[in-house]
């Protein structure tokens, strides 16, 4: 390290909260803008793309492809704005991401759904989407980067852990707005327009972040690297088409962050959506779980950064993603018993069985909203997944009615083809009457009941979940910076950061309940972040150094 950097950063440790604190509260804000839209897809849903022909759960994928929408762009925002950093500096950068994403959020919040400008809605809506993930794929590289070259030796993991508590803090914030304006609104109010005060709230919060960040100086490192003309003049070209550089950037993806991603969005989104459609619970009653556990376990963020100061960024890292592998699946049933203790009993008691020729059955996830299933297998299924029931599957002969078996109680299904009208009408309503009528008798409850949900151990075992994220993520902004050289660091560690995140865990909601859905079984979707954790802890273990020692001035 050069005498004048390392000066710099000594008479910036003095200032070390306004450096923190400025760059964090930043990206707080990008992350409540980017978050709410996931917090509301329910919403989202009905509003933008519940039009005629497309059920319900296939809107409500709809939603959460949208909210993947920005995710799948975050890479591309990455290279971008990574080059944009190298080559101009760290500050002015981040700036521009959080202009872009302040106003991508405010014209959501004034965009005309569906039932007033027709297709147009969803269109314009994925396009708000696309802007936003572009600039996140551009803010969180630079916030992290310009915190770890402010940061001394020895305490980056610790510097930098405080924006990895950003990302939670958004969510926080956001269900928190979320939850004041449910209550203040009024649950039909909130549904016909109270959604949109949350969006339109962001406008406040970019005003606030731009007179935040402005204050800021650019990183020492930058500035030193600049003066001696070593700036990248092809960020991408060095970054990507040089080997020796690529090779890291593969590593950091598979063998860090592709598991890191999967871990964080079942630990804080998965489980949100899980209470909600798969549970039964209710909004404000989800909402206060999720943020009690956020709360208790945030603080787990800073000091897993602060032990990887200590003991490395690996070990936390690999621990993490083992907890996660190995204990999914029983933290998730037990969370069942906790906050819907009647549809555990339920399951347990009069397990639902489809009895059909599973040949003949239709993959329930339509993607293009126009599948008719008229099959008495898609209609039983169909039925199942939109009521949230799991269910197992049950070979039949070929040609037979499809049956739903509900413990004991068998119910026929019907062939909708070649009935219109009120003939088809009138047969959907008596089967929904059967099927609603024989769950219903088996003690399955159509909404979680409040006065049962055994709130300490729903927080305790959702508190858990978080932890694991704050395992994994808490360190992992330090390992990225210090993996890369510095005039090629912004674009090198975005890339992977976001293809991890943005990709691998962003996509993690629409895959999982497409999963679920085609599946019938409410806990099948787990088996996706397993899979990526698993793939991600034996590459690292393998082939992943720790750096925790490197020189980030090189």
């Amino acid at each position: 390290m050069t005498q004048a950097v390392a000066a710099a950063q000594e008479g910036r440790g003095a200032n070390k909260v306004m450096v923190i604190g400025a760059s964090s509260l930043g990206t707080v804000f990008e992350w409540y803008d980017f978050y709410i839209f996931g917090t509301l897809a329910g919403i989202m849903g009905k509003k933008f793309f519940e039009a005629p022909g497309i059920n319900e759960t296939t809107a409500f994928i709809f939603a959460l492809l949208a909210f993947a929408a920005g995710f799948v762009v975050r890479p591309f925002g990455a290279i971008v704005f990574g080059r944009l950093g190298d080559m101009v500096g760290r500050k002015y950068t981040f700036l521009l991401t959080m202009v872009l994403m302040g106003l991508a959020t405010f014209l959501v919040g004034v965009l005309p759904d569906y039932a007033a400008i027709g297709l147009a809605a969803p269109i314009i809506l994925i396009g708000l989407r696309l802007i936003q993930g572009l600039a996140m794929g551009g803010e969180y590289g630079g916030a992290a980067t310009y915190v770890a070259e402010h940061a001394p030796d020895g305490k980056r993991g610790f510097y930098t852990s405080w924006i990895q508590t950003t990302a939670t803090m958004g969510l926080f914030i956001a269900l928190a707005v979320i939850g004041i304006t449910r209550v203040l609104t009024g649950e039909e109010a909130f549904m016909d327009w109270g959604w949109r005060v949350p969006f339109l709230f962001s406008s406040i919060l970019l005003g606030v972040s731009l007179w935040i960040r402005m204050q800021l100086e650019e990183s020492p490192v930058f500035q030193q690297m600049k003066s001696e003309g070593k700036v990248s003049k092809a960020p991408l070209t060095d970054a990507f088409g040089n080997w020796k550089n690529l090779k890291f950037v593969l590593l950091a993806l598979f063998g860090i962050v592709a598991g890191q991603g999967v871990v964080w969005y079942t630990g804080q989104f998965y489980v949100l959506f899980f209470l909600e459609k798969m549970m039964k619970v209710d909004g404000l009653t989800t909402y206060t779980l999720v943020a009690i556990s956020l709360a208790l376990a945030t603080p787990g963020f800073v000091f897993f950064g602060w032990l990887s100061d200590k003991i490395g960024r690996k070990p936390i890292i690999m621990t993490g993603l083992v907890l996660a592998i190995l204990t999914y699946f029983p933290l998730f049933n037990a969370l069942t018993k906790a906050v819907n203790p009647a549809l555990a009993q339920a399951q347990i008691s009069a397990p639902v069985t489809v009895v059909a020729d599973q040949a003949a059955c239709a993959a329930q996830f339509d993607p293009v909203g126009k599948a008719k299933f008229l099959q008495s297998c898609d209609i039983a299924k169909s039925y199942l997944a939109k009521a949230g029931i799991s269910y197992s599957n049950a070979e039949a002969q070929a040609g037979e009615v499809a049956q739903i078996k509900i413990g004991e109680t068998v119910i026929a299904s019907y062939e909708g083809a070649g009935l219109s009208g009120d003939a088809a009408k009138a047969a959907s309503d008596d089967f929904k009457a059967r099927v609603g009528n024989a769950l219903k008798a088996a003690g399955y409850p159509d909404k979680a009941d409040k006065a049962a949900v055994n709130m300490p151990l729903a927080i305790a075992i959702m508190t858990l979940l978080v932890i694991y994220v704050t395992m994994v993520y808490g360190p992992i902004a330090a390992m990225l910076v210090e993996m890369f050289p510095t005039n090629i660091r912004y674009t090198s560690m975005s890339l992977p950061y976001h293809l991890g995140n943005g990709w691998f865990g962003g996509l993690l909601p629409s895959i999982t309940f497409a999963i679920v859905a085609n599946s019938g079984n409410i806990y099948a979707g787990l088996w996706y972040p397993i899979g990526i954790a698993a793939m991600t802890f034996v590459i690292g273990m393998l082939f992943v150094k720790e750096t925790r020692n490197n020189d980030i001035n090189a």
